[in-house]
């Protein structure tokens, strides 16, 4: 399995989160996340600047010890379909109100 569980909800609290450019990238293990969505569109995963207008780094949410992929669905399956494991991302850590 390329991910560690496929949801199609956000199981955490709404955190108001629209700036992720605070939280520095690391690198993240694909089989670690959790997507918050069960599909996806071809059309975006196939573009070539499908992240011209966003972030180029996932939006991960720690909630509860999991890691929720929150946005970024079709950049990891772009890194998993190319052999990589891991993906860059911005992780919100609600589990530690302080490092938000």
């Amino acid at each position: 399995m390329i991910f560690k569980g496929v949801g199609d909800a956000r199981p955490y609290p709404a955190h108001g989160v629209s700036d992720w450019a605070h939280l520095p990238p690391r690198m993240l293990r694909l089989d670690d996340l959790i997507t918050t969505r069960a599909e996806l569109d071809l059309h975006v995963l196939l573009s070539l600047d499908s992240t011209f207008y966003g972030d180029i780094f996932c939006h991960v949410v720690k909630w509860q010890d999991q890691l929720y992929l929150e946005d970024g669905l079709h950049r990891a399956l772009r890194a998993a379909l190319q052999g990589r494991p891991v993906v860059h991302g911005r992780v919100l850590d609600l589990d530690t109100p302080s490092a938000r």
